[in-house]
């Protein structure tokens, strides 16, 4: 379903991102080009690595496939080359940045070259600032001061931002919440367990803390009710959870599923969705579980989870590492029935300020103003 929404002046946009495949924040640069596109912009995505699994509105510019060989290095300056040509050839009136930037010189050459005298919006996903800012006051002034916006997925960050660098150009745009076309029909054919709660994600422990999942659903009285735990998603770390789920006598009880970009009925059948982050931006799995009617128990890290889950309302809130307490919150959302239909009675209206229109109207506004 399309949802035109009137705007004064369309502009030629470009959404710059790493790809469009596995992470949340390439689920974002997707989603906002069906905003975008809503509110009848021209728009473009410029995809950094040949990984493109989201659906997505606008024309896509694979940057992956330019001089794709095997020798990282190699690879670069035709890359940058063909990416200046492009940004230079399509005369963009804007350009949203929604990469992750750790490197400041790297920024300063793509700042100097590649967007000189384009005006960019760059956004911030994680409340981990050092993966999108220099930490030095100065040098993060040096690439962001002039920059027409910097977008924070959460208020969290924006706050962050501005007590550290006083940032005036700063703007708290959330997540959107797109919806999902029906499911894979090879999904419909996995054999899923009868009961089970579901993690969703990339498989990177050192942010997502899946070893925090583990622990805690050992502890809790799941395994001994049989209630499973699907861990869906692929990533760089699969191989060691698995091997974890192995020495701590899980295989019976643990299932994992491979990445796929449209896991709705994965979700729906789920008793309630689980995250464990150690940090976060605005986590796209809490908005989509609850917007497909799926309660959550989330721990509260920095940052996002504080912004959606309103503990025993739409699901459970955690102190974060401590394995115990996430046990409990495990046992208590399979004890308490009541708790639990509340929890499903509200999931879906209490992301209603995050469905597509309302989101749409932020951006609308925003752009106007460029």
């Amino acid at each position: 379903m399309t949802y035109k929404i009137k705007d004064t002046k369309k502009k030629k946009i470009a959404i710059v991102a790493s790809s469009l495949s596995v992470g949340g924040a390439e689920k974002v640069a997707a989603n906002l080009s069906f905003i975008l596109s809503d509110l009848g912009h021209k728009v473009h995505i410029v995809s950094v690595l040949d990984k493109i699994h989201y659906q997505y509105s606008a024309q896509i510019f694979n940057l992956g496939l330019v001089n794709n060989w095997n020798l990282p290095l190699l690879n670069k300056y035709p890359r940058f080359k063909s990416l200046k040509r492009y940004l230079t050839d399509q005369k963009f009136d804007l350009i949203i940045d929604s990469r992750s930037r750790p490197t400041f010189f790297k920024e300063l050459i793509i700042k100097k070259i590649l967007y000189n005298n384009q005006k960019v919006i760059y956004l911030v996903h994680s409340h981990k600032l050092k993966n999108y800012l220099p930490n030095n006051k100065f040098l993060a002034k040096i690439l962001y001061s002039n920059a027409e916006k910097i977008v924070t997925v959460s208020n969290a960050i924006r706050e962050l931002i501005h007590s550290k660098y006083e940032f005036k150009n700063l703007e708290f745009i959330p997540n959107p919440i797109i919806g999902f076309k029906d499911s894979d029909p090879v999904l419909n054919c996995l054999k899923l367990p009868r009961r089970y709660i579901l993690f969703f994600g990339r498989i990177l422990d050192r942010i997502k803390n899946i070893s925090l999942l583990l622990e805690s659903y050992s502890l809790s009285k799941l395994p001994s009710m049989d209630i499973k735990l699907v861990i869906l998603g692929d990533g760089p770390d699969i191989s060691l959870i698995m091997k974890k789920v192995t020495k701590m006598k899980l295989n019976k009880s643990v299932k994992f599923i491979a990445f796929n970009p449209n896991p709705k009925s994965i979700i729906q059948n789920s008793i309630f969705t689980v995250l464990t982050s150690r940090y976060e931006g605005f986590p796209m799995a809490l908005i989509e579980s609850l917007f497909l009617g799926v309660p959550v128990v989330s721990v509260n890290c920095k940052s996002g989870p504080k912004e959606i889950v309103v503990n025993k309302n739409n699901g459970l809130l955690v102190e974060n590492h401590n394995s115990k307490a996430l046990a409990s919150a495990f046992n208590l959302m399979v004890e308490d029935r009541n708790l639990y239909k509340n929890c499903l009675k509200n999931a879906e209206k209490s992301v209603e300020s995050y469905f597509r229109k309302n989101i749409s109207s932020s951006w609308r506004l925003l752009i106007s103003k460029i």
